[in-house]
C-alpha cells in the first residue's frame, strides 16, 4: 500500500533551509537531513500476474484525477519536456532526486517508455522537482544550473543516487559528480548559494503540494488521471495504450 505523506511531515523545516546554508547541509553526514525527511511512496503495487489465457497486464487503477489545463499552466520553472507538444499522451512526473523508486522508475521504465512512446510521437512527458530535503534540492539545482544539459543530468544523478545521497560527505560526491558535467569548483559553490533558484525549486515543490495534492514520489498525471509510486513499463503502456 502506498504511504501518503501529509504535509506537516514532509515539508516541515525544509523551508527555512537557505541556499548558503546547502553547501553546509551538503557537507555533513548527511543524517540529519534524511532523518527529517518523510519516506517516498511505495511502488505502485503490481498487477496481477498474467494466465496464459490473459497475457495483458492490466492498468492500475487511477488514484484520482486532476484539471490537466491548470497542471499545465507556467510555474515558477519552466518545465523540463521530452517528447512532441502534440502527443497524444502528456505525463507529468513530479519526483525528489533523493527518492529510490523515483531513480528506479528513471533506470528501468523511462528507457523503454522512451522508446516506445516518447520517441514515436505518442508521449510528451514533463518532469518536474519535488524534493524533501535538502540533498534532493542540491540535486535539483545542480540539474538546473546544467540549462540544458538538465534532463541527463538528473539521469546521471538518479543512476548514482547511492553514491551521493548516502555517502558521508556528499558535498564532495555531487563536486566529482558535477566536474563530469563541466562545473569548476566555484561554478559548482555559485550554483547552490543561488537562492533565488532554491526559491523557485520550492514553489515547483509547493504548488504541486497546494494546487495538486502531491504528497508522494513519483507521482504521475497522465491526461487528468493520477498514479502514485513508480509503474513498470507493462503498467504504463497498458495505461498510455487506453488514451491512444
Amino acid at each position: 500500500m502506498l504511504r501518503s505523506i501529509s504535509r506537516r511531515t514532509a515539508l516541515t523545516g525544509l523551508a527555512a533551509v537557505s541556499a548558503a546554508a546547502l553547501l553546509s547541509a551538503c557537507s555533513d553526514s548527511g543524517e540529519q537531513a534524511n532523518a527529517a525527511a518523510p519516506k517516498p511512496a511505495e511502488p505502485a503495487a503490481p498487477a496481477a500476474p498474467a494466465t496464459p489465457a490473459a497475457a495483458a497486464v492490466k492498468a492500475p487503477d487511477a488514484q484520482g484525477t486532476v484539471d490537466m489545463a491548470k497542471v499545465l499552466e507556467p510555474g515558477a520553472l519552466p518545465d523540463m519536456v521530452m517528447g512532441k507538444a502534440d502527443a497524444p499522451v502528456t505525463i507529468v512526473e513530479y519526483a525528489s532526486m533523493t527518492c529510490p523508486h523515483c531513480a528506479h522508475f528513471h533506470e528501468t521504465t523511462l528507457p523503454a517508455l522512451k522508446t516506445k512512446y516518447i520517441d514515436t510521437g505518442k508521449v510528451r512527458l514533463i518532469f518536474r522537482e519535488f524534493p524533501f530535503d535538502p540533498l534532493a534540492e542540491a540535486g535539483f539545482m545542480l540539474a538546473r544550473c546544467s540549462k540544458d544539459n538538465y534532463l541527463p543530468m538528473v539521469d546521471v544523478l538518479f543512476k548514482q543516487q547511492s553514491n551521493w545521497a548516502a555517502s558521508q560527505t556528499p558535498k564532495d560526491a555531487l563536486l566529482q559528480i558535477s566536474k563530469l558535467a563541466g562545473f569548476t569548483q566555484e561554478s559548482f559553490e555559485a550554483c547552490l548559494t543561488d537562492q533565488k533558484l532554491l526559491d523557485d525549486i520550492r514553489a515547483v515543490r509547493a504548488r504541486g503540494e497546494k494546487d495538486f495534492k502531491v504528497d508522494s514520489t513519483p507521482t504521475f498525471f497522465i491526461n487528468g488521471n493520477v498514479y502514485k509510486g513508480a509503474m513498470t513499463i507493462e503498467e504504463m503502456s497498458a495505461v498510455i495504450d487506453g488514451m491512444l
